[in-house]
């Protein structure tokens, strides 16, 4: 993803929200002709000052996928198959019948059964009517009709979409959408349109089965939070908004869509701000404050989890309410004490920098209240603490990498130069380019990337990474692009995008005259994104197969691809991007030439000019046939030439198994491209190895650093470091007949769930069937983990796990012995957050519990 600078479009935080299509709050329609920067997105195309507008609300996951992928929700269970009516929509989607037209030509009760009859996805595709036809589809006596049809329906709405109350839902989110977008066509709607919706939304959020747990419900459901927004009903609805997040529990969490719903609530609050009204009911009763703060308390627990956002953006929303002058007294108490009660270099940082976020934008003249002055500085320091200077043109600065993948990195970046020039063929930088040098950020995973990296940049984080080219015909330019690692690829290292986003910063310097915003006066997305596609696949080797499987389809011409912006979808932005370049390259490269040399001149209309008049269809059959070449596997000649072959760093990796005071450390590192020719453990104690795998005896307990440092037959180097703790053969734990007969402290931890090294919580108790819920945080590269319970009568089991509170279902280990004496050891158990579980076998009381780590 290529930005000149990080901007938001105003119209971000007024419009109502695109369709459901993917993540949920900011989605293109099905067609992919909506705009794709709705509801919290930054503007893809870069329009606009760097004007100063309030941080973003998150989105609901982070893109784990290439820049040219998008994160798809899960199916709609409205459109999966089952009825015969489902299967008749389903049908009717996929067929001819589903037209705009038919929308437009039918009113009255023929619109609603014509609604009732279509799928959601055929009603999702009128998101993108313009002009004269969005007028007819979606005048207000036709919305009138839709919103009448949805309260009728909501009277015996049974917690499914059998009765299409997800097709009324949706359609009367595209008509405010629609509306907004074309206002020159589509008259603003009045009081007849707003009375009909309340009822609907009245008549709905009363039906006992719009609160049921389920994909089924969560569907409508999560679409009917989002109309609130869309008709501006902000204030009437706060109720829906703490219901939401009051009646949230581990039942959601196997329901994309009631996750969903959930944090579409957010997005209620996140644009009431805007709705005077909203302000007004928040001032005369300001609960919503609480509830907010404690959903970030009650589901602290969620802050290691994929569910995450659901807890920041909890804390985002609170912060958001310092901006109104109105709530803002009320508000401060609220933001203060999540901020006391979390910390950046603590299990809760990703909520303490949401909520500081907001603070330091609302109310910096008071940061010394909040401890968050110079939140910037902080938060840089402590997040980027790794410098490192690749050439003069490169400098990576990363939260953590290696010795080893600092080199492997920029030996890969330093080598695409070349190959960039080899393709290009561009005569040196263009004029008026003084960005030479560029700086590498590199946040250590994507929940990293997405925590931190709004607040230091100033930029949206729902992508695969980001280029900043800022102005470079200013000497105090900096041009930068912000990565994370793919940590769902470890133990191999990588950094998302690297050679995609470095691609931009050279085809700028090179081949783009001017800055981002120049770049955009006429369309060049084709090639700016499509060249980064072409270098970064050819570069590394790789077979662009997503690209190849769509060149079968044959879906688009060459002159159509000439056409393409950031409004169109990721397959015809990036993959087709990719097609188009590859053939003009391959087949016209003098063409190419052509159109390049007036790019770097800055002369966007003579290239445009000759894109569209001088070469305009005439090459599409021929591309056509290019298609067809490539579907089958050959896509052109490598354009690069050879490479120089480089060394691949090795990587170290060991574990450690440990009996008492000896521990058995065992070499698990590889060379991609050779062979390991030495080890050198320091073993933490004073002493060293040059063994492969060595065994050591400690003489006392303790916890103890190794090192392994290995260097491979071309004498690259890369080490690795664990923390090994060692407790001897002295048995420790709790007593027996009900006395607590450890010699440790109870942990001093406010919160009486949480458990640390060398403390325990004492006194637990719960009856059969109950669970008594405790976590320990663990630091990353802890090799093992022992939660003891004991002491006290009845009959507990012990549960222990990392993805959510740990239950008889979900666990890493458990023990589960009459009475209380129970003991789970986890070797290498997930850094962060571990959850910790007493459940009644029987009624318990007073028992002990202890973590050893």
């Amino acid at each position: 993803m290529l930005l000149g600078i990080a901007v938001c479009a105003g119209l971000a935080f007024t419009a109502p929200a695109a369709a459901l299509g993917t993540t949920g709050e900011t989605e293109a329609p099905a067609d992919e002709t909506a705009p794709a920067y709705i509801s919290g997105l930054l503007n893809p195309n870069g329009d606009g000052e760097d004007s100063a507008l309030p941080p973003l609300s998150a989105n609901p996951e982070t893109l784990r996928v290439e820049a040219t992928d998008e994160l798809e929700a899960p199916n709609r269970p409205s459109m999966q198959a089952g009825s015969e009516k489902q299967r008749a929509q389903g049908a009717r989607a996929a067929k001819a019948e589903c037209t705009k037209a038919d929308f437009a030509a039918a009113s009255g009760k023929a619109l609603t059964d014509l609604i009732a009859a279509s799928s959601t996805d055929c009603i999702n595709t009128l998101f993108s009517v313009t002009g004269s036809q969005a007028a007819q589809v979606f005048s207000e006596a036709k919305m009138v009709s839709a919103a009448n049809a949805l309260r009728t329906i909501s009277e015996t709405y049974p917690g499914n979409n059998s009765t299409s109350a997800a097709q009324f839902v949706l359609f009367l989110r595209a008509g405010y959408y629609v509306q907004y977008y074309n206002s020159a066509s589509v008259p603003a709607y009045g009081n007849a349109l707003r009375t009909a919706m309340t009822g609907a939304l009245d008549t709905f959020f009363a039906n006992p089965h719009s609160k049921d747990v389920s994909d089924a419900n969560g569907e409508t459901l999560s679409e009917a939070v989002t109309l609130i927004d869309s008709a501006e009903l902000n204030d009437r609805y706060l109720f829906v908004v703490k219901h939401l997040l009051t009646d949230y529990k581990a039942s959601y969490d196997s329901s994309w869509w009631m996750l969903n719903a959930v944090n579409a609530s957010y997005t209620v609050l996140f644009r009431g701000h805007q709705v005077p009204a909203f302000v007004t009911a928040v001032a005369a009763d300001p609960s919503i404050l609480q509830t907010l703060r404690n959903f970030t308390v009650t589901n602290a627990g969620l802050l290691q989890t994929p569910r995450a956002y659901l807890v920041t953006n909890a804390g985002r929303e609170l912060g958001r309410f310092l901006g109104d002058p109105q709530v803002k007294a009320a508000a401060k108490p609220h933001v203060k004490a999540i901020l006391d009660g979390n910390s950046l270099d603590g299990p809760g940082s990703a909520l303490w920098v949401a909520v500081a976020t907001m603070a330091d934008w609302y109310d910096r003249d008071n940061c010394s209240y909040y401890g968050i002055c110079n939140l910037q500085e902080q938060i840089e320091a402590f997040v980027l603490p790794v410098s490192h200077v690749c050439s003069p043109s490169i400098t990576i600065r990363a939260q953590e990498m290696t010795q080893g993948q600092l080199t492997e990195s920029c030996n890969s970046l330093l080598a695409q130069d070349a190959y960039f020039h080899a393709v290009a063929k561009d005569p040196g930088p263009v004029p008026g380019d003084i960005n030479t040098n560029i700086e590498v950020v590199v946040f250590d995973s994507s929940d990293d990337y997405q925590s931190y990296a709004g607040t230091l940049f100033d930029i949206d984080t729902n992508n695969g990474g980001m280029y900043l080219e800022g102005d470079p015909s200013q000497a105090n330019n900096q041009a930068r692009f912000i990565a994370y690692e793919a940590e769902w690829l470890r133990p191999a290292f990588a950094i998302w995008n690297l050679n995609h986003e470095y691609t931009h910063y050279l085809d700028g310097r090179f081949n783009m005259h001017g800055d981002f915003g120049e770049n955009m006066l006429t369309p060049t997305i084709w090639w700016v994104e499509g060249f980064a596609e072409y270098i970064s696949y050819h570069y590394r080797g790789l077979a662009y197969t997503e690209a190849q499987n769509l060149a079968a389809a044959g879906t688009y011409k060459l002159s159509e691809l000439f056409d393409t912006t950031y409004d169109h979808g990721t397959d015809r932005i990036y993959r087709w991007g990719y097609l188009a370049v590859s053939f003009m390259l391959n087949k016209h490269p003098a063409e190419m030439q052509t159109v390049l040399g007036h790019y770097r001149s800055g002369d966007w209309n003579a290239a445009r000019a000759y894109l569209k008049n001088s070469i305009g269809t005439s090459y599409d059959a021929e591309f056509a046939g290019y298609l067809a070449e490539c579907a089958a596997g050959n896509c052109g000649v490598e354009l690069g030439g050879e490479q120089p072959e480089t060394n691949t760093p090795p990587t170290a990796a060991f574990t450690a198994a440990i009996e008492g005071l000896k521990v058995t450390l065992t070499d698990g590192s590889t060379d991609a491209d050779g062979s390991i020719a030495s080890w050198a453990w320091d073993l933490g104690n004073g002493e060293t190895s040059t063994e492969q795998s060595p065994v050591v005896t400690y003489a006392a307990a303790g916890e103890f650093t190794v090192k392994l440092t290995v260097t491979d037959n071309n004498g690259a180097t890369a080490s690795a470091t664990r923390k090994v703790t060692v407790v001897g053969d002295e048995e420790t734990g709790p007593g027996t007949g009900g006395e607590n007969t450890w010699e440790i402290p109870v942990c001093d931890d406010p919160d009486t769930r949480s458990l640390g090294q060398v403390c325990g919580r004492m006194e637990r108790s719960g009856g059969e069937g109950d669970s008594d819920y405790l976590m320990v945080w663990v630091p990353e590269g802890t090799p093992r983990l022992t939660i003891t319970a004991g002491g006290g009568t009845g009959n507990a089991d012990l549960y222990v796990g990392s993805g959510g509170w740990a239950s008889q279902n979900n666990h890493q280990g458990r023990s589960t012995n009459a009475g209380n004496n129970e003991q789970v050891v986890l070797d290498w158990p997930a850094s962060g957050w571990n959850y910790v579980t007493l459940y009644g076998a029987e009624a318990f009381d007073n028992v002990s519990v202890v973590a050893h780590y």
